[in-house]
Parts: C-alpha cells; structure tokens; sequence
C-alpha cells in the first residue's frame, strides 16, 4: 500500500477515520451473513497483491532517505518489529491456552511485515514519519525470508509448517507486486502522479474487500470464538506499542522516533496475516489476522490521541515537510 508521507492533514484524517468504519461494518456484515462476501474468497490474493502494488508505485526515494541520515532508528525498529510481535503472539496463544491452531494465527499475525496504516497515525501522532515509511517499507522487503523462518520456528511444533510454500506465496503477494509497482513509479512518473489522488481509496476499497473475504470463509469460527481470542489479540496489539515505544526510549531515540516506532511495532500486515492462515493452516489460524484488521485500525489512532494529548508543536514537524512534499499519495490503511 502507499505509504505517507501525506500532502495534507484533512486527506489523511479523513482516512484515518474512514477506515477503521468501513473495516468494522465489512467485518460484521461478512460474519453475520457470510453469503454476502463469500465470493470473494478466492480472489483474496489477487486483491493483497494490488495493494502491495500501490505501495511500490508511490514508494520514492525521498521516503527511504532516512536510512541514509538515521540507519540506527531504523534497525532499532526492524528488531523490535520481529522480535517483539512474533514472540509476545506465540506467548499470548501459550498463556490463554489457545487451540493450536489459534496459536499459530497468532505467530502469524506476529511474524507479517508492518502495516501501512502505521505511517497515517504516526502523522497524525506528530512521530516521525520518514523513520515510519523507511520500516514499513524495509519489514516488507525481508518478509519473504524472516517470516517464514519465524512462524516454523514458533509454530513448528504445533503444525507441520510448509516453509517453501510460505516464502512462494509472500513473494507472490508481496515481493513482487511492490517490485512492480516501483518500477510503474520509475518509467510512468505523470502517470503516478495523475492516478496519486484516488489510489488511497481504492487501496482502502482494496482491504475492505480483503477482510469480507477472509471474515466470510471464517463466519463461523469468528462468531463461535471465545473472548480469549480477542482479549489476545488486543493485548498483542498494545504490547506492540509498548515495548515497541520502551524499545526506542532504551535506544535513546527522541520522542518522534519513539512514537513511531511504537505505532509500526504494534500494527501489523493483519489481511496478510488472515489470508496466510486461511491458506496454509485452516480458518481458526486465519481469526487472530481478521480480528486484528479491525482493532488494530481503532486502537492506532486513539494511542495517537493519546501521543498529541499537551502537543503545543506544529501539526507538521518542519522536518518532515520536504517527505510530505515529495509523496505522490497519502498512505492507505491495511
């Protein structure tokens, strides 16, 4: 999906606020009357790859120049990234005693790249977006190798993990739609730039889509869940932020790069996570990504809430100003 840098607070606020209600309305519409959303299942894929292919074709050089300027912060995010996420969802899944295959959905949801989403609320949160797009971006590029090493190490022992077939299908949704996307950003620049304005709601169109798929195959299991599953998820979410935020803070990170390293830690690539599950392990491991594209989406915004609470700084942080300018679109929440 595209990644901030954003032209102007009211476009990013509005799908700040658009997202996480057209996310909850799919996400019940689909799991009350599934026959609605159920053709769609198949093309879920289909669908995950055109919004990592947005992401590639608003992705500039600009946006990466952070990890010339502060390759600290960024590396200090990326560990904490694949570090704290996939360990916290495998001890969450262990401590609530979850079915095992919930606990894999679990290693799942912690081992996905981060979400886009993150870089709208760090915006909004006044963190420092650069630092935001660059971990994105850099958490999405390592995915293929470090999240299937992750999700057979945790999960391995609960189920027969196909490694090859993980690393084939995150190339196939990931990898490669966002190659291709760079490369339409490199030899079609005008237009990029003619088509900037609307790619946000179609990726958000795109993850609606995405999740009454995914929330339609596993109507049943999703309304038969016990509260554990959700408490799990929401705990693992706020973990995220947590540590994510302590993380920084030990790094001696200053307060904009603490903020967004602990929005990216927390928000996860979730449909990814759903539709990984869903594929390769069976519906229950597919509930914890489907839970998480909904929550994770109303919780992000309110810590940002929380970050600005006193703020007496500028809406726009003078030194992320030439990013903002150089971005061809606002970001898209996943």
């Amino acid at each position: 999906m595209p990644n901030p840098p954003i032209p102007g607070r009211p476009r990013a606020s509005a799908a700040v606020i658009a997202f996480p209600l057209v996310i909850i309305v799919c996400a019940v519409l689909s799991a009350l009357m599934p026959e609605l959303a159920a053709p769609i299942g198949p093309y879920v894929p289909i669908l995950l790859g055109f919004i990592m292919f947005t992401m590639g074709m608003t992705l500039t050089l600009p946006d990466l120049k952070v990890l010339r300027t502060a390759p600290h912060a960024v590396f200090v995010g990326l560990i904490l990234q694949y570090t704290v996420m996939p360990l916290s969802g495998w001890a969450l899944g262990v401590l609530f005693g979850l079915d095992p295959m919930l606990i894999v959905g679990m290693v799942l949801l912690g081992s996905v790249p981060g979400g886009t989403a993150s870089n709208i609320v760090t915006y909004l949160a006044r963190g420092n977006v650069a630092l935001s797009v660059a971990m994105t971006s850099l958490s999405t590029l390592v995915s293929p190798l470090l999240s299937p090493l992750l999700i057979m190490w945790l999960a391995g022992s609960y189920l027969p993990v196909d490694a090859g077939a993980l690393v084939q299908q995150i190339l196939q949704i990931v990898l490669i739609p966002v190659v291709l996307g760079i490369l339409v950003q490199l030899l079609a620049r005008n237009f990029v730039a003619r088509v900037a304005g609307i790619v946000p709601w179609l990726s958000i169109a795109g993850v609606a889509l995405v999740l009454s798929g995914v929330m339609a195959k596993s109507s049943a299991v999703v309304l038969g869940a016990g509260v554990a599953v959700y408490v799990a998820v929401i705990l693992h979410n706020l973990v995220g932020f947590g540590l994510g935020w302590l993380g920084a803070r030990a790094a001696r990170l200053g307060p904009r790069e603490r903020r967004a390293i602990s929005l990216e830690v927390g928000m996860q690539n979730s449909a990814l996570a759903a539709t990984l599950g869903g594929a390769h392990f069976g519906p229950l491991a597919a509930l914890p990504g489907a839970v998480a594209a909904a929550w994770h989406n109303i919780g992000g915004p309110i810590l940002a809430l929380l970050f600005t609470r006193g703020d007496t700084e500028p809406a726009v942080p003078v030194d992320d100003a030439p990013v903002q300018a150089a971005a061809s679109a606002d970001p898209v929440p996943r």
